[in-house]
């Protein structure tokens, strides 16, 4: 049944990918109507999400961020798919990066790199820089449960060199990774929300107590690997500016929960500038009336 409903769907993505661009965004805003109006996708979501962290926003703010972030919401994943045919030269025109010199400078040292990243602007075309540098980009990531449809994500993110690993055997394979040669940069969307089970530290998002996602932080303290935050900004429909942050340089002897705390101060600088480009649609907030485990830190 997996197998089939690749098959009728993979054409159909194939031919959203080559639509010319002024087609393809005329189809996206098409797909927001549906999407916002007709089905009401996670609208209750969004919008308890949204008057949770902006309590003082009128409701008229809040559906005025909803609708845009909606808008935005369908382009992104479209340009998801638009990945599947775009050629390497209009990836790098429409996904710039502002600072790259910073990365040939770490490739100049041998340095590997974390990249902690979050569900902002477009994380998905965030595998340009990887045919902008000599490093091995490595994605983590939540594996789906088709397993066409997961090998069809490996070929998508693997269009400009990427390399993905589950999110399950990250320490593994990275930790094996510092044993072999060449450069390696691994990208941690680090904005997720952890099981309770492993909610071993606490601290405050966009002025709610919930658990934070320590992986980066772990890895790159256990490993002494440099730790980036990608800001990336979203320029105009179809165009993004990224931006390499230093979080740390020191991961070793970061004082525990400062790498994370930091990531954390600079997405929500982004959130509270543009808040309509966040994907409020992801329950990040869930556990905040939850108890924490008995061991669990909480700041």
């Amino acid at each position: 049944m997996q197998l089939l409903i690749y098959r009728l769907v993979y054409p159909i993505l194939w031919i959203i990918s080559k639509l010319p661009w002024p087609l393809f965004y005329a189809f996206s805003t098409s797909i927001f109507v549906l999407v916002y109006y007709i089905l009401g996708y996670r609208k209750k979501t969004v919008t308890q999400n949204l008057q949770l962290v902006f309590p003082d926003k009128s409701m008229k703010e809040i559906r005025k961020i909803r609708s845009a972030f909606y808008k935005h919401m369908c382009d992104m994943f479209l340009e998801m798919i638009k990945s599947i045919s775009i050629s390497d030269e209009e990836m790098k025109q429409r996904f710039k990066v502002t600072n790259i010199e910073k990365l040939h400078e770490l490739e100049t040292e041998g340095k590997n790199i974390i990249v902690l990243m979050a569900h902002y602007a477009s994380y998905e075309w965030s595998t340009t820089v990887d045919i902008l540098t000599g490093f091995q980009a490595v994605g983590v990531y939540k594996k789906i449960k088709n397993q066409y449809f997961d090998q069809l994500v490996h070929k998508i993110r693997a269009r400009f060199g990427s390399r993905l690993v589950a999110n399950r055997d990250a320490m593994k394979v990275i930790t094996e990774d510092q044993t072999k040669q060449g450069l390696y940069m691994y990208g941690l969307i680090s904005d997720q929300t952890p099981s309770l089970q492993k909610a071993s530290y606490w601290t405050d998002f966009m002025g709610v107590k919930v658990p934070a996602f320590m992986g980066g932080e772990v890895l790159s303290k256990r490993l002494d690997l440099n730790v980036y935050y990608l800001q990336v900004e979203k320029v105009k429909r179809g165009h993004y500016e990224a931006t390499f942050i230093t979080i740390t340089e020191d991961a070793a002897n970061c004082d525990d929960y400062s790498i994370i705390k930091k990531y954390l101060r600079l997405l929500e600088k982004q959130i509270h500038n543009k808040p309509q480009y966040y994907l409020w649609t992801h329950k990040r907030w869930k556990h905040r009336n939850a108890t924490p485990p008995q061991d669990a830190v909480i700041d």
